[in-house]
């Protein structure tokens, strides 16, 4: 009996370590088959890959430019161009010539969305206890720590200029930031919010109460909930001057009465540009206006709309015209930002090709409703510098529009309708490029755009730009076409049409804000010249044809067709 027990337990040993084994093996084997299909979206970023990087293809894709699974195993040499408006009615690019990833982007997406909540949540964990004596207000910090103060998000102090890094943010970002824009003091608040203005608020509070570590600097106080930990930057002002921007907004006929027009003056013998500067941005106004001796400071308003500007020499000749100066001070009429109270019943799309402006259309939409946009997808960046709807959950209805990327029949029709806006492939391609390599506002070097990623990429974005565009066409149910050309030229006409069809009216003097503060965070410095042209005579020709089929299909269901800027002739 001893015996048999003792094979028994032999036995139940050995079979012990080979289910052990097996189950590490089996875990091993699932682990690097996971990291072999979401290796590209680490290198590459989140919105797709190379050509040679592509996953197995579902057995039914909806869009334009998806072919059978089966002929990726035996691509044809030559590129099939889309032809027609057939193109609306059956799938008619050549899988060469469309974006291969994407057809296995639902899946990819909800990965990459995953790692991004992951980052995301890690960042928001509670941070380790530190005493308040651990937790400095001065020391490295050049300006002179005021107090702690109670913050009133309706009855705002510091309102002239508002921040948010909910990364990066440090006391000497706020400082700098107010100091260059002319401010007295700067106030920090939750850790990652940062707010500029020249009046202290009223009510101080205990110090203690100011306890939120900055995200961007460890044992440094940013204030805490509702609380403003509050910094004079007097001092750094003489040195920030210099790199303060005075912008020369144009020369305008004054309006027939100054005084009731603009609501701070000054009357200064041997004025000078930055005397008067320098008076408003005190006042906390954006614009600087001079007639002469007169100083006036205000916003632009439906009575000063600066939009019909005259011939300099006027100016100078009569009194009836005056010079108009941008102060560094930002016009807040339009930052109040907030979620809809009720759930929207109109569930609305922003859709566009990347690299298509849809960053900026979203900046345009929130300032001029006051109600955050959401996103398909979870950009970290955006959401640190202030687009809070990237943490709302898509389909939460809080947000008055949702960004997307996608097309095919199944993404669109989840919408009832949609703001589709398109933009010239050319410009499409390169910025989607520069964001890829070098993110929102930086630019791919002449070494990446030499290389061969910048073929592969034209190959593959190219047609996802024409698809895109036909899909929405094909399968979109209520929609408002808008060319990011026009909109750049006519923001406002533009912008009253996106808000109407948003069904939401807003004030003339708002619209003239969110113009005043047109760029927002996310524009690039200036647009980096190449001395080569990165588009081949066969990247042109297939672009081209792209664009006259997608100005046809315009054209074919009564929309305004593309603009001729960039439609070939």
């Amino acid at each position: 009996m001893a015996k048999a027990f003792f094979r028994l337990q032999k036995f139940l040993r050995r079979t012990q370590f080979l289910l052990f084994f097996l189950t590490a093996a089996y875990l091993m084997a699932g682990s690097l088959l996971l990291l072999q299909r979401t290796r590209f979206v680490i290198q590459q970023g989140s919105r797709g890959t190379s050509a040679n990087q592509a996953l197995p293809v579902p057995d039914r894709v909806a869009g334009v430019g998806i072919v059978d699974p089966r002929t990726l195993q035996n691509p044809q040499p030559g590129p099939r161009l889309l032809v027609s408006m057939d193109a609306l009615q059956e799938p008619a690019l050549n899988q060469r010539h469309s974006p291969r990833w994407l057809v296995s982007r639902n899946s990819e997406l909800r990965q990459l969305r995953r790692r991004w909540f992951h980052r995301f949540i890690s960042d928001q964990e509670p941070m380790q206890t530190v005493g308040f004596k651990a937790m400095k207000h001065t020391g490295e910090h050049k300006g002179t720590y005021v107090g702690c103060f109670s913050d009133d998000s309706r009855e705002r102090t510091l309102k002239g200029a508002v921040f948010y890094d909910l990364r990066k943010m440090t006391v000497s970002h706020c400082q700098e930031a107010c100091a260059e824009r002319a401010y007295s003091y700067a106030g920090l608040a939750y850790g990652a919010e940062c707010y500029c203005g020249n009046k202290l608020p009223v009510t101080a509070v205990k110090p203690e109460e100011c306890n939120s570590e900055c995200k961007g600097e460890k044992g440094s106080i940013c204030g805490g909930v509702n609380r403003l930990s509050i910094y004079r930057v007097e001092e750094l002002r003489t040195g920030a001057r210099r790199r303060r921007n005075v912008i020369y907004r144009g020369c305008f006929r004054a309006p027939e009465n100054l005084t009731d027009t603009f609501p701070a003056s000054l009357i200064q013998p041997n004025l000078t540009v930055e005397m008067c500067s320098e008076f408003c941005s005190k006042k906390e106004f954006p614009l600087a206006v001079i007639r002469g001796q007169e100083c006036y400071c205000g916003y632009p308003t439906r009575r000063f709309p600066l939009h019909d500007g005259a011939e300099g020499q006027l100016c100078a000749d009569t009194g009836r015209y005056c010079q108009v100066y941008q102060t560094p001070v930002q016009d807040t009429r339009c930052t109040d930002r907030k979620f809809l109270t009720t759930k929207s019943k109109v569930f609305v799309a922003l859709s566009s090709f990347p690299g298509a402006g849809n960053t900026w259309a979203r900046h345009l939409i929130e300032h001029a409703t006051g109600y955050y946009t959401g996103s398909y997808y979870f950009d970290g960046a955006l959401y640190n510098k202030g687009f809070k709807g990237e943490k709302d959950h898509w389909r939460s209805r809080r947000t008055i529009c949702v960004k997307t990327h996608e097309s095919g029949k199944t993404e669109i029709e989840m919408f009832d309708s949609a703001i589709l806006l398109i933009r010239n492939p050319y410009k499409s391609l390169m910025a989607e490029f520069n964001r890829k390599y070098a993110g929102h506002l930086g630019y791919a070097t002449d070494r990446t755009w030499k290389s061969k990623e910048w073929p592969d990429f034209v190959n593959s974005y190219a047609s996802w730009w024409a698809s895109h565009v036909l899909d929405w066409l094909k399968y979109g149910k209520h929609l408002l076409v808008i060319h990011y050309e026009d909109l750049k030229q006519s923001l406002i006409p533009k912008l009253k049409e996106m808000v109407e069809f948003l069904n939401m009216t807003v004030t003339e003097d708002r619209l003239l804000c969110v113009e005043n503060n047109r760029d927002g965070n996310f524009k690039r410095s200036g647009a980096k010249q190449k001395d080569f042209e990165p588009f081949t005579q066969e990247m042109k020709d297939l672009i081209n044809r792209y664009i006259l089929t997608v100005d046809e299909a315009l054209r074919g269901r009564n929309f305004t067709g593309l603009p001729r800027e960039y439609v070939p002739r």
